[in-house]
């Protein structure tokens, strides 16, 4: 059981990875100020979701207190980062098509 949640782990640490950079890229690609906030709060979800994902491969992976208090903190700040950046998305989520349709040419 435990290897199986440990290769599932570490393929959704994999997808988060491509999906960061992903967005990253497109962030910088964009030339509209709002549409470039939006990426890059979507990016800052899926780096929450990978600490938090590496935290809890880590705790199925090695069983000491020094590694249960550090991916602790690092699910913790997943977390926080994940639902921050949510609140970003969702916040300039209302604006890009806005922003899109006030510059098209």
């Amino acid at each position: 059981m435990s290897n199986i949640l440990n290769v599932i782990l570490a393929i959704l640490i994999a997808i988060t990875v491509v999906f960061y950079f992903y967005l990253k890229t497109k962030q910088f690609r964009s030339t509209l100020p709002i549409r470039k906030n939006w990426y890059a709060s979507r990016s800052g979800v899926a780096l929450g979701g990978l600490l938090i994902f590496f935290g809890i491969n880590q705790i199925i992976m090695y069983h000491t207190i020094l590694t249960y208090v550090i991916s602790t903190v690092l699910i913790l700040f997943g977390l926080f980062t994940a639902v921050n950046y949510n609140k970003r998305v969702r916040h300039y989520g209302q604006f890009v098509e806005e922003e899109y349709n006030l510059n098209k040419k």
